[in-house]
């Protein structure tokens, strides 16, 4: 049987640092003016977490992880080969590698990680859930305008981060994220879908928000390389024609004492939270305690 690695809440191995006293926040800090960058614009990025090593585990794990037969299959959250709306194109989509693989589940107590999603978060880190998006060479499929928040609001209040780190480098020509700068301070818009039409969003905005819609921010990053952005950060990704693939991991995290509104399980096979109470327990473990880090 499969080992779940949800059930230990810290680094299992030394594949990452971990903070010590030789080894302190100052080694992961953000500037002032990257934090500065952060609250004007709703992201922050070409910050560098992961080293060669470190990619190239997390390439070798998502590489058993998108065999329809791997080990571990019974304990995702969601799992989609191909979640694409165009038969043309792929796009592997999946939530809960952190219980699965070793390496991904200790990339989330990184410190070059969750140091920085503290400052940003402006106090303690708690895991929410991780995800997996992945586009082939030649076909890799779209993911859709949207906001994360828009598919969170079962947990409020509002103090999530997002964190996109590429395991490959990320072009506008193989589909890298593209950012709509300072729609962090748009209200919340409904649902349009995912991994569909990437102007579905157009039917929810105003006639400002589609002009700022046509001049996106293309985040280009090199492997290992991530950026940060808002809940409410409008964004998506083209299709990815290169010949290169384009492979990402997504940590997304609360500031600790975000609560559930819902009794419902938020996550596919995880423990209810109750509506009301804040996220805790084996699926949503403390990553840092925020220290001295904002």
């Amino acid at each position: 049987m499969a080992t779940d690695y949800s059930t230990c809440h810290e680094p299992t191995s030394d594949r990452f640092p971990r903070l010590t006293s030789a080894i302190g926040q100052a080694d992961f800090r953000l500037t002032d003016e990257q934090i500065a960058h952060y609250h004007e614009f709703g992201y922050l990025a070409g910050v560098r977490i992961l080293d060669d090593a470190q990619i190239e585990l997390l390439r070798s794990e998502l590489a058993e992880l998108t065999q329809p037969d791997h080990e571990g299959r019974e304990l995702w959250y969601e799992y989609n080969s191909n979640e694409s709306a165009d038969p043309d194109l792929v796009l592997f989509h999946a939530l809960g590698a952190w219980r699965t693989r070793p390496g991904f589940h200790d990339m989330l107590w990184n410190p070059a990680f969750t140091v920085a999603a503290s400052q940003l978060l402006d106090g303690a880190v708690r895991f929410w859930h991780d995800q997996l998006f992945c586009k082939p060479a030649n076909h890799g499929g779209v993911v859709a305008w949207h906001q994360d928040y828009s598919y969170w609001t079962r947990t409020q209040p509002m103090a999530h981060l997002t964190c996109w780190i590429g395991l490959d480098d990320a072009t506008a020509d193989n589909g890298c994220l593209q950012y709509v700068p300072g729609s962090h301070r748009w209200p919340l818009l409904p649902i349009t879908g995912l991994a569909g039409d990437m102007q579905a969003i157009a039917e929810v905005l105003s006639e400002g928000q589609m002009q700022q819609l046509q001049n996106p921010t293309a985040i280009e990053l090199k492997a290992g390389e991530c950026a940060f952005h808002h809940p409410l950060m409008v964004h998506g990704s083209f299709a990815n024609r290169t010949d290169r693939p384009r492979r990402a991991v997504v940590l997304n995290v609360v500031r600790d004492g975000v609560c559930s509104a819902d009794d419902k399980p938020l996550l596919d096979g995880t423990d209810p939270v109750a509506a009301g109470q804040p996220l805790a327990g084996r699926f949503f473990p403390l990553l840092y305690d925020g220290g001295n880090a904002s």
